[in-house]
């Protein structure tokens, strides 16, 4: 018997609790997304206000981080038996466990029988088949921090992090988006912190795009740039913008050392798979995102035509940042480096306008 697709599951959850991965149901009630990136807005005493939800294929959803909210989920769902699934196992019983139980079996078996019988002396349909244990995956080796070498091309930090939100902030009293983000900042700097993380992109992207202090952008952009990649997408994000960002400054002053060493950390978690075939597969689809790059030409489009210049504003600069992971990967096969160096320079031109 056929039996039609089941209708996804939604279940609710508190959206400060939303996770990359997670399928959202859109403000339409009729589609859902999966969610790519998920940072955390505070309110001014550090309590979550705004959950800010970028979605895979490109846009995002600004959420107040107590709302409730319908992700696809697995609650409620009955498994197929065995029969229907087509499998002698039940679905919920991992292969594993057969295998334990089956060993299990074994050693009571033989545990039962006369002194001096032994196993293989069990007439054929009384012996335990043999357990075959798989090898374990090889385990991906730990991140590495910059090596020093690498850190010698770094200007040394001086003081404190704090410090250093804190002379920029001084340096720029005039600029409302300096003194919202140092404010922040200025509670603690805590590297395992995603909003934190963002903010300090937010205010090194601030310092050079809008305010063109390449130095300050560089000192604020290196409190990320040291960072070693711990396996964690959501924070990485933020310090692989820092990272694109510090690269084409470099590469504008003309330090083209330094702007090398911040592309090979930019590139390290491309190189931590051991597996042959799954690093294929990662550099097939790498790639491809390199050569079919989300520009959000429909959204600035859009906003150009209901004359919405903030909003315009916001898709440029995902563009700028998209243009510039780009270049800091030396282009891709579709889109070269100088070709980038003219789009960069005509967004640049665009959102300081």
């Amino acid at each position: 018997m056929t039996h039609p697709p089941a209708a996804p599951n939604y279940i609710e959850q508190q959206a400060g609790f939303l996770q990359s991965g997670d399928h959202l149901l859109l403000p339409d009630g009729n589609r859902s997304a999966e969610i790519q990136r998920v940072d955390v807005e505070t309110d001014d005493f550090g309590t979550p206000a705004m959950v800010l939800a970028t979605l895979t294929g490109g846009g995002g959803l600004r959420i107040a981080a107590s709302s409730t909210v319908l992700i696809v989920g697995a609650a409620g769902t009955e498994e197929p038996t065995a029969a229907e699934a087509g499998s002698p196992l039940p679905s919920h019983e991992p292969a594993a466990d057969a295998a334990t139980d089956a060993a299990g079996s074994q050693s009571s078996v033989a545990g039962s029988l006369p002194a001096g019988v032994q196993g293989e002396d069990l007439p054929e349909e009384a012996a335990a088949p043999a357990v075959v244990v798989p090898p374990l995956p090889p385990v991906p080796p730990a991140a590495s921090g910059p090596s020093e070498e690498d850190l010698a091309l770094i200007p040394a930090l001086e003081g404190t992090p704090e410090s250093v939100v804190q002379a920029v902030a001084e340096a720029h009293p005039n600029s409302a988006g300096v003194l919202l983000l140092s404010e922040r900042l200025a509670k603690g700097i805590n590297t395992k912190s995603g909003s934190c993380l963002k903010d300090l992109s937010d205010l090194a992207q601030e310092l050079f795009i809008i305010l063109k202090d390449a130095e300050s952008a560089l000192a604020v952009a290196d409190l990320l740039n040291v960072l070693p990649f711990d396996g964690n997408r959501g924070r990485w994000a933020s310090v692989e913008a820092s990272l694109a960002l510090s690269s084409y400054i470099c590469r504008q002053l003309g330090q083209e050392e330094r702007a090398a060493v911040y592309e090979k950390f930019l590139r390290a978690p491309d190189a931590m798979e051991t597996d042959p075939f799954k690093a294929r597969i990662n550099a097939k689809v790498r790639q491809r995102s390199l050569n079919e790059p989300n520009l959000y030409d429909k959204e600035i489009f859009r906003s150009m035509d209901n004359s919405n210049p903030d909003a315009e504003r916001e898709w440029r600069l995902l563009r700028l940042e998209a243009l510039l992971f780009l270049r800091a990967h030396g282009g891709s096969e579709t889109i070269g480096a100088p070709e980038l160096d003219r789009r960069i320079g005509n967004e640049l031109e665009s959102v300081r306008s």
